[in-house]
């Protein structure tokens, strides 16, 4: 099967700062992809490439089988993309601005092309602005314009570069819940996001890039398990202590302990020793491993539990090659 996105030893400079040093992954069709990292770690640049508006130092990219230089235009029209920034035509209604997206892509005006944006303006709730001047949205109506503009052609690949980013929790769940929908019917999905959370429950595979440099890629499963660890999270009454043999390998934060522990059988100890030091809690919880975790983990190459610092399925020799 044609990967939907596959990236070869890309590199690109922007003078004396390298953006991408090496980049290789592939994205298969149909899947859900996260592509994580810091500010500056490249992940927009990658994106720009995708999008034909970085000319790459050295490597190639292809969607859906199309070089993204050698074969612009039919790599273009099997991708749309939600750019981080908010950019938009002042003169035209929301309407006007989908119409004239159809036309950048060759498409007519016929009575499916105006039925799939009836359908784009109403999942996004944007049926009452829809004859609303840009200049007059607000920002997050805006953006919920530029996804409405990167899904009117109908691309087999959708790239979202932070599409949530300031914008208030109902549109995130509108936008999620159609974003779905669409992978559900065979859209392959490439998501940026600092929302963590966001792609902890939405992706099925995520790779983090640091320096522009895949530093690690896995199904997010695997990365669960193998970067993170369980944590016993304790609050004690005021003017309490941990007892030493607890608080050297306890975490402090927003007043609160953490003891990281790998099996459910090594809290009792922990709760006995507690009690033989009159210890009074006030809050106990245990949290389960979260993918803000494993991030700041692999930011920092604190992987000790998976010393290559690339997961699993990139070394895998049937599966997508990384430089870490």
């Amino acid at each position: 099967m044609t990967s939907a996105i596959r990236v070869q030893q890309v590199a690109k400079r922007f003078g004396s700062v390298e953006a991408l040093a090496g980049v290789s992954l592939d994205v298969r069709q149909g899947e859900f992809f996260g592509l994580l990292g810091p500010n500056g770690a490249g992940k927009t640049t990658l994106i720009s490439a995708l999008a034909g508006l970085v000319r790459l130092d050295s490597g190639h990219i292809e969607v859906m089988g199309c070089d993204v230089v050698s074969d612009y235009r039919n790599a273009r029209r099997q991708l749309g993309v939600v750019p981080q920034e908010l950019v938009f035509d002042p003169f035209f209604s929301v309407r006007e601005t989908l119409k004239i997206q159809c036309g950048y892509f060759g498409i007519r005006q016929t009575r499916a092309r105006d039925a799939w944006i009836d359908e784009i303006l109403e999942n996004l709730d944007l049926t009452s602005k829809a004859n609303a001047n840009m200049r007059s949205l607000s920002g997050g109506m805006k953006r919920r314009v530029l996804v409405a503009q990167a899904l009117v052609h109908k691309p087999p690949v959708i790239v979202l570069d932070e599409p949530t980013a300031g914008v208030d929790v109902e549109l995130r769940q509108t936008l999620w819940q159609f974003i779905r929908s669409l992978n559900r019917d065979g859209h392959t999905v490439v998501l940026t996001t600092h929302y963590l959370e966001e792609a902890e429950s939405l992706c099925t595979r995520i790779a983090m890039l640091k320096a522009g440099r895949v530093v690690a890629l896995d199904t997010t499963a695997n990365l669960l398990r193998r970067f993170s660890v369980h944590a016993l999270r304790l609050k004690l009454a005021p003017g309490v202590m941990l007892p030493p043999p607890l608080a050297s390998r306890a975490q402090e934060k927003e007043g609160a302990w953490s003891i990281a522990f790998d099996q459910y059988s090594e809290i009792e100890p922990v709760l006995a020793e507690l009690r033989a030091n009159g210890c009074v809690l006030e809050d106990l919880e245990i949290g389960k491993p979260d993918l803000e975790e494993v991030f700041v983990r692999v930011m920092r190459g604190k992987e000790d539990r998976f010393p290559s610092g690339v997961g699993a399925d990139a070394r895998s020799p049937s599966s997508v090659g990384v430089t870490g």
